[in-house]
C-alpha cells in the first residue's frame, strides 16, 4: 500500500480541505452524515484574506445538515473531522469550494478559500460553558452544603 499512501498524500496538499486545529475540542463527538450542526465561522478569501462572510458578525451561529451537501465539499469533508467545541481553520482549494463559478460577487472564480470555524453544537450536545458548567456543578451539590450545615446530634 505504499503507493496509495503517497498518492493520498501529494493528493492531500494539492486539493481538498486541511483542518488546522486551534482550540481542541472534547476529541469524543464528531459530526455524522446527516446530522444537524451549529457553527460559528469567518470566511475569507485565501489569496489577499479579505473577508467575504461571517456568521460572527451576524451575531448569529449558522445551522446545517452534514454530509448531504448543503454545504461546500471543503466543509463536508472537513467539519466531519472536527470534534465537538473544536475551533479550527479550514483550508479549502477551490475545487472543495465553488470551484470555476465562484459565488456571487465575493467569491471570483477557482479561488482558495480559509473558513475559521466552531463547532458548537452537534445535535443538542454542546460543550458547557464555564458559567454553566459552575452552575451545573452548584444543583449536584447544593444538597450536600445544605445538609452539612445541619447541626451535629451530639
Amino acid at each position: 500500500g505504499n503507493f496509495e499512501e503517497g498518492w493520498e498524500n501529494s493528493e492531500e496538499t494539492t486539493m481538498g480541505v486541511e483542518v488546522e486545529v486551534k482550540t481542541p475540542g472534547d476529541g469524543k463527538h464528531f459530526p455524522k452524515k446527516g446530522d444537524k450542526l451549529s457553527m460559528h465561522y469567518v470566511g475569507t478569501l485565501k489569496k489577499d484574506g479579505s473577508k467575504f462572510d461571517s456568521s460572527r458578525d451576524r451575531g448569529q451561529p449558522f445551522e446545517f445538515t452534514i454530509g448531504v451537501g448543503q454545504v461546500i465539499k471543503g466543509w463536508d469533508e472537513g467539519v466531519m473531522k472536527m470534534s465537538l467545541g473544536e475551533r479550527s481553520v479550514l483550508h479549502i482549494t477551490s475545487d472543495f469550494g465553488y470551484g470555476e463559478r465562484g459565488a456571487g460577487g465575493a467569491i471570483p472564480p477557482g479561488a482558495d478559500l480559509v473558513f475559521d470555524v466552531e463547532l458548537l453544537k452537534i445535535g443538542d450536545k454542546k460543550l458547557l460553558t464555564q458559567k454553566e458548567y459552575d452552575d451545573f456543578k452548584y444543583v449536584i451539590l447544593s444538597p450536600l452544603l445544605t445538609f452539612s450545615n445541619f447541626p451535629l446530634i451530639t
